[in-house]
């Protein structure tokens, strides 16, 4: 019976110690570091795509087939249901940790995707050509919500829009 209490205080401090919370300040500021100078390559590739309207459209469609259901149209989480509650949850793209990686570092996280967060690698899914293309458009992201919400989500007919609107 003595045995009993103690019991309870282990299964207490185990169950509590379990708790998932965000990450604080400096733990983030931590990661943001180790992955931009450390686990991220491809820092010094550039992109071979010239920065034009056309090569951002054309990222911005190949976005949105790939892309869209887990960054938003806009790729700002717009009309995403999951977006925040993610662990750790889906950045917008338009934000500062995102856009300080360079246009290499960004092609080689869309390339081989990051553990364990839920970013997939789209090696032989996506064509070097797209991927490129991708990182000119996050480059160019319309304003948030613009682009309306993505149709698997909001019952759209045309899942795949191709001209923005």
């Amino acid at each position: 019976m003595a045995k009993l209490p103690a019991l309870w205080m282990s299964v207490a401090v185990l169950v509590a110690g379990c708790k998932a919370s965000p990450p604080g300040k400096w733990e983030t500021a931590a990661i943001t570091k180790v992955k931009h100078s450390i686990t991220v390559r491809g820092k010094s590739d550039k992109n071979p795509i010239r920065d034009t309207r056309e090569n951002v459209e054309a990222g911005r469609v190949a976005f949105s087939h790939y892309c869209a259901a887990c960054h938003g149209l806009d790729a700002q989480n717009t009309g995403v249901p999951f977006a925040d509650t993610m662990s750790p949850p889906v950045p917008p793209l338009n934000s500062l940790p995102v856009q300080s990686y360079t246009d290499g570092q960004l092609h080689w996280i869309m390339e081989n995707g990051i553990s364990p967060s839920g970013m997939p690698a789209s090696k032989g899914i996506l064509t070097e050509e797209e991927l490129w293309s991708i990182v000119a458009y996050l480059r160019h992201l319309p304003a948030a919500g613009s682009l309306g919400e993505p149709a698997m989500y909001s019952g759209d007919e045309n899942p795949c829009p191709s001209n923005g609107k």
